[in-house]
Parts: C-alpha cells; structure tokens; sequence
C-alpha cells in the first residue's frame, strides 16, 4: 500500500481533511488536520482515523500507522 493510497482514503473519509503522510507503504504515520475534529477526544480522532485503515492492517497489506490529529485552529 502506497503513501498515495492511504492518504486518499483517510481524506475521502473525513470530511474536509488536509493530510500529510511520512514513511514507507508498510510502516508510516499521518497528521490529519479537519474541522471534524473540533470537540471530540483524542481518543475519538484516532478511533475516526483507524477505522479507515483497520483493514489494510488486519490483511498485513499496511503494518502500523501513527495518527497525530488536529482541528485548523490547533494546527495554525
């Protein structure tokens, strides 16, 4: 799974995202910044982010994934 590929699918599944992607296809992290995020846990940000992707890791096909989320205003 390509860096490309994975950013896609996290920006197609939270709304109004920016995300910036580092590492290789199997073992990478992410920021995504959204105002989705605005009143939610951290807990609850991740949770929206690895639902995503849980079953690029459950196949093996992605083997770990960091999450660092923000809203606009905590990213500026």
């Amino acid at each position: 799974m390509t860096l490309e590929e994975i950013q896609a699918k996290i920006e197609s599944g939270i709304d109004n995202s920016v995300v910036t992607m580092d590492g290789d296809g199997c073992n990478c992290s992410t920021l995504v910044v959204s105002p989705v995020f605005e009143g939610m846990s951290l807990l609850s940000r991740q949770r929206a982010v690895m639902s995503l992707v849980s079953d690029d890791i459950k196949s093996g096909e992605l083997h770990a994934l960091s999450v660092k989320t923000r809203t606009p205003e905590e990213n500026s």
